[in-house]
C-alpha cells in the first residue's frame, strides 16, 4: 500500500523505495479549467538559477535528462521521470507545481494527487482538493529536496499571482515579449512515449513525436522507438511566458538563433546603430550572455525591465538622477522608505518554519495544521486568524520544573496565518528533528512543534551538591528552534571532550554525559579559584555532537 502523506508531511525517500529511478504523476482537473505542470530545479538557496531545470510543455528535459516530461498517462494530467542519482549537485530541491491558465481558482478543483511510483508499484501518495485553497492560481504541490538524503515533502501552499508570483518566489521573473510568439511546438503531451507504472495501465498511443533515449534498463513499451529529431526546435525562450533568473550563473551560453540579433537587453523597437529590424520571431533572452552593449540593462529581453536587485540604470538614463545614499539592491526610482526597506522584506519559502534572519523566524500554521508551542512572548508579528492559548504544564509538571531548572513558560499558537518569533535579539536555529533526538536546556528553547515529545533529563555526577543536573530532551518528528548568544560552535564527541555546563547549548540524545568536578578542598582553600570548577564530560560513538555558544549563562 502506498504511505499517505497530508499537507506538510515530510519523508526520506529511502524510506518509500530503495530505487532511484522515480515515476511522479500529477492529477488535478476542475470544471473548465486547463493547467500547466511545470518541475522546478533549485540551488541550495531554493533559486532558479539555471533556467535549462525549468521543465515544462516548451522545454520537456533537463540537459543530462535527470529531470523529464512524460506527458499525460496512467490516469495521471501530467507525469515526470526523475532519475536522483543523475541530478547534479548544484540542484538541491525540485519542485512540483501546478499553475491555471486562463481565469479560474484552485478552490474550484476536483480531487487530486501527487503520487510517486517505483519498480511499477506506487509508493507515496498526497492527495488534496479544492477545499484546501481559496483565491490561488499557482500551487506548490511537492518538493524532492536534498538534506543529507533525498526527501519528499507534501506543500499544498500556492499564490494568489499565480505563475508571476511563482516565478518570482524561486528568483525568476516572466519575460513579456511585444512581437506574437511563434507557435510553439508540441514537444512533450499525452500522446508523449513514457514509462508509466505497468500497475496503473499502458500510456496513451506514442505519437511522432522528439523525446529523450530512455536510460538503459528503463526502456519505453516495444514499438515506442522515437523517430529522427527534426530541425532544431527554437529556444525555451520563446514562448510567450517564460522564467529569467535575476542572478545567473556563470555557465554555459545559450547562442541566439536570429543571425542579427539586437544587443543582449535592447527593447525590441530599438535598433543599435542603424542596424535593420530585428527579425519577426521574439529573440531569446540569452541566459547566460554577457551584454554587447557595455550600458544595456541586465533586463533578459523585457522592453521596460522593472527595477530589481543589482540592476543599471535603464539604457540611455544617466546614472546620476539616482538620489544619493539609496541601499545597494534597492528598486530603481530613486530613494524613499520602500526603496530604503525592500532589503528587509519578507522571505517566503512555503514551507512550515522559515528563517527570515538571524534573530527572527517564521511559522506557517497552516501548513502541517499542527499547534506551535513557543515561549510566552516571543510573538513579534503574526498574520491571518491565529490564537494564542496558556499552556500549563500542570501541578506535577510545575513541582518538576521548580526542583529542576527546567521550568518553560509556553503558550500554544493554533489557526490560519503565520507568526513571527524572536526574544532579545538573540541567534535562532531551527533543528528539523527526523524520529531522533536532542537534549537542549529549557533557557535554550524558544519554540517548537506540538508534535515532539519533551521530558526532563537527568545528568549523573558526583562531586555537586545533589550529584545531577538537568535538561530536556526532544524526540520524533518536528521542528525545535534553539536559541543562542552570539553564533555557536558545533563539535564532534570524542572521549576527551569536556564542555562548561554554563556554555553549552545541546548534544545529541545519544550521547553520554556526566558532570566532571574539579574541586579540591585544598585548592579551594586558598584564594585564587579559575572558576572552571565544573564540566561536562561527553563520550559517544561516532556522529554525535554538542553544541556551545561564545557567552555564559
Amino acid at each position: 500500500m502506498p504511505r499517505e502523506f497530508q499537507r506538510g508531511h515530510k519523508a526520506r525517500i529511502s524510506d518509500l523505495t530503495a530505487g532511484t529511478d522515480l515515476y511522479v504523476g500529477v492529477q488535478i482537473a476542475g470544471p473548465g479549467l486547463t493547467f500547466d505542470i511545470s518541475c522546478f530545479g533549485l540551488d541550495a538557496d531554493e533559486r532558479l538559477s539555471d533556467d535549462r531545470y525549468f521543465v515544462f510543455f516548451n522545454q520537456p528535459k533537463s540537459p543530462e535528462e535527470s529531470i523529464q516530461l512524460l506527458g499525460a498517462q496512467a490516469g495521471d494530467t501530467e507525469s515526470f521521470r526523475i532519475t536522483l542519482d543523475r541530478i547534479p549537485p548544484q540542484i538541491r530541491k525540485l519542485s512540483f507545481t501546478a499553475t491555471l491558465d486562463g481565469a479560474g481558482q484552485m478552490s474550484q478543483i476536483g480531487p487530486g494527487h501527487l503520487r510517486i511510483v517505483a519498480g511499477g508499484e506506487e509508493v507515496a501518495r498526497y492527495a488534496f482538493n479544492g477545499s484546501e485553497f481559496t483565491t490561488e492560481r499557482a500551487v506548490m504541490l511537492g518538493d524532492f529536496y536534498l538534506k543529507d538524503v533525498w526527501r519528499f515533502a507534501a506543500v499544498g501552499q500556492g499564490f494568489d499571482g499565480g505563475l508571476d508570483a511563482l516565478l518570482k518566489n524561486f528568483g525568476g521573473e516572466v519575460a513579456e515579449e511585444e512581437a506574437p510568439a511563434a507557435p510553439q511546438q508540441p514537444q512533450a503531451g499525452a500522446a508523449a512515449p513514457g514509462f508509466a507504472p505497468p500497475a496503473f495501465g499502458a500510456p496513451s498511443a506514442p505519437a511522432p513525436a522528439p523525446q529523450p533515449q530512455p536510460a538503459q534498463g528503463f526502456a519505453p513499451p516495444p514499438g515506442a522507438t522515437p523517430p529522427p529529431a527534426p530541425a532544431p526546435a527554437p529556444s525555451v525562450h520563446v514562448a510567450p511566458t517564460i522564467v529569467a533568473p535575476l542572478a545567473p550563473p556563470g555557465g554555459g551560453q545559450v547562442p541566439p538563433p536570429a543571425p542579427a540579433p539586437a544587443p543582449y537587453g535592447q527593447p525590441p523597437q530599438q535598433q543599435p546603430y542603424g542596424q535593420p529590424p530585428a527579425p519577426a520571431v521574439p529573440m531569446p533572452p540569452g541566459y547566460g550572455q554577457q551584454p554587447q552593449a557595455p550600458q544595456a540593462p541586465p533586463g533578459y529581453g523585457q522592453p521596460t525591465p522593472p527595477p530589481g536587485y543589482g540592476q543599471q540604470p535603464p539604457f540611455g538614463q544617466v546614472p546620476g538622477q539616482q538620489a544619493y545614499g539609496v541601499p545597494q539592491g534597492a528598486p530603481q526610482g530613486g530613494a524613499g522608505v520602500a526603496a530604503a526597506l525592500q532589503q528587509f522584506k519578507e522571505t517566503p519559502t512555503g514551507q512550515r518554519w522559515t528563517q527570515q534572519n538571524k534573530k527572527l523566524v517564521r511559522v506557517d500554521l497552516g501548513v502541517g495544521g499542527q499547534p506551535v508551542l513557543a515561549r510566552q512572548g516571543s510573538m513579534v508579528l503574526y498574520q491571518g486568524k491565529v490564537d494564542f492559548s496558556y499552556k500549563g504544564a500542570g501541578f506535577a509538571g510545575r513541582i518538576v520544573g521548580n526542583a529542576t531548572g527546567q521550568e518553560m513558560q509556553l503558550m500554544r499558537c493554533t489557526g490560519q496565518g503565520q507568526v513571527f518569533l524572536a526574544e532579545n535579539s538573540t541567534m535562532l536555529h531551527p533543528i528539523e528533528l527526523q524520529g531522533d533526538g536532542i537534549c537542549v536546556s529549557a533557557e535554550n528553547v524558544l519554540a517548537f512543534d506540538e508534535s515532539l515529545q519533551y521530558e526532563v533529563r537527568r545528568i549523573e555526577g558526583h562531586g555537586i551538591p545533589g550529584g545531577a543536573l538537568f535538561t530536556m530532551q526532544f524526540t520524533g518528528t518536528g521542528t525545535i528552534v534553539v536559541k543562542t548568544h552570539g553564533t555557536p560552535v558545533v563539535l564532534p564527541v570524542t572521549p576527551t571532550t569536556f564542555a562548561d555546563c554554563n556554555a553549552v547549548v545541546a548534544w545529541s540524545s545519544a550521547s553520554q554525559v556526566v558532570v566532571s568536578s574539579q574541586v579540591r578542598m585544598r585548592r579551594n582553600a586558598y584564594p585564587g579559584d579559575t572558576g572552571e570548577s565544573v564540566n561536562l564530560q561527553f563520550r559517544g560513538a561516532p556522529g554525535n555532537f554538542i553544541v556551545v555558544q561564545p557567552y555564559e549563562v
